[in-house]
């Protein structure tokens, strides 16, 4: 049995510039990574059977990330192993930290390399972009500037605070934000350097205001300490500090009822140290 990590991601700020014919938002975002997250352990069996060791509440198996991710891989490969799955939860479900995706892909580099499948990081990330927009940037491993719908990544290296994120007690729906009427669809778009200087907001976070009250009360509180913003469509909110101390200061005065976190943000993904396929780009499929 190995264990893999699953870290957390933050979009730095998040731009919609406009929308496509078919539907989808064309978006500006930066993705970097937290030096948190789930673990995911995996046991490899020589059935085809792919199962979880424990299930998440009100995520049926069949329809959880990892369960699909492990499952797509044995089709796209042919592989005949399986694998017993457990996971040691530590990001909220819903919460804009990434955590479904993280799982999956590191599901997919995990049994890639375990059932000696041999594919590629780039080929993974194809099969992973089937399973959600954000699965590719957790496989990728790098700190990046996202564009398209998402999907279209230059790598970054953003500074590396701490940050305090805190998960407000409820859950936001990402599809209720994207349509609502309110959320602002013609940000100008702007560059790499522009964000690193210092520019750049989540445009989401006006709209998941109105809607979710305990979100906006997360932001007001924590602006007592530093610069807020939310990641993704929320409902986590976060700030950044120059030292562990001082954020840690911040999670020790969190309202008891609250869930909060201290992390350092990081540019390389943990699951980089991990994964041969990182150091061997031009592997051909074995499985």
């Amino acid at each position: 049995m190995t264990t893999w990590p699953a870290p957390a991601k933050l979009n730095l700020f998040l731009h919609i510039t406009g929308r496509r014919s078919d539907g989808y938002h064309e978006l500006q975002t930066a993705f970097q990574f937290l030096d948190y997250g789930d673990d995911l352990e995996f046991e490899i069996t020589q059935t085809a059977a792919i199962s979880l060791r424990e299930s998440m509440p009100d995520v049926n198996d069949d329809e959880n990330l990892i369960v699909r991710a492990a499952k797509l891989l044995q089709r796209h490969t042919g592989s005949q192993k399986g694998a017993v799955i457990g996971i040691t939860k530590r990001l909220p479900m819903g919460g804009g930290l990434g955590g479904g995706s993280s799982n999956a892909a590191t599901t997919l580099v995990a049994l890639n390399q375990l059932w000696e499948c041999g594919l590629t990081r780039a080929e993974l990330a194809q099969l992973g972009l089937q399973l959600g927009a954000d699965v590719p940037i957790f496989i990728s491993g790098q700190a990046a500037w996202a564009e398209g719908v998402g999907e279209q990544f230059t790598p970054i290296s953003p500074t590396e605070p701490w940050f305090v994120v805190i998960k407000p007690d409820c859950h936001v729906s990402t599809a209720e934000i994207f349509s609502s009427a309110e959320l602002t669809r013609d940000c100008e778009p702007i560059t790499i350097s522009r964000f690193l200087s210092g520019e750049g907001r989540n445009v989401c976070e006006d709209v998941v205001r109105m809607h979710y009250p305990a979100v906006a009360q997360a932001l007001n509180w924590l602006a007592q300490y530093a610069k807020p913003r939310m990641t993704g469509t929320g409902a986590c909110v976060f700030a950044e500090f120059d030292d562990q101390q001082q954020a840690q200061d911040v999670v020790d005065n969190l309202p008891s009822d609250w869930q909060g976190f201290v992390a350092k943000g990081i540019n390389r993904s943990p699951l980089t140290a991990h994964a041969l396929v990182f150091n061997q780009p031009n592997v051909t499929a074995r499985c």
